[in-house]
């Protein structure tokens, strides 16, 4: 079928996701990794010595905050449409 001169072109109805929301989830992808990143380590090499470190801000509360945040962001990616 051709299309009318000034009709703009309809959107492909095999591609439901558009350039836009590809580049939404891999900001969100990598606010996730940063998250786990952030959350790992803090043990201590010896197990007889106990390492506070590991409950310091970064892993208690910043590291879960943007795992919640990249999954949001994940979320919004995939169900926003873009005309």
């Amino acid at each position: 079928m051709q299309e009318k001169k000034g009709q703009e072109p309809t959107e492909n109805p095999r591609m439901p996701l558009t350039r836009r929301n590809y580049v939404i989830l891999l900001i969100g992808l990598a606010v996730l990794l940063l998250g786990l990143v952030l959350m790992a380590g803090g043990g201590s090499d010896s197990p007889e010595e106990f390492n506070y470190e590991m409950f310091s801000f970064r892993r208690i509360t910043l590291a879960p905050i943007l795992v919640v945040g990249g999954f949001v962001i994940e979320i919004y990616g995939i169900m926003k449409r873009f005309r």
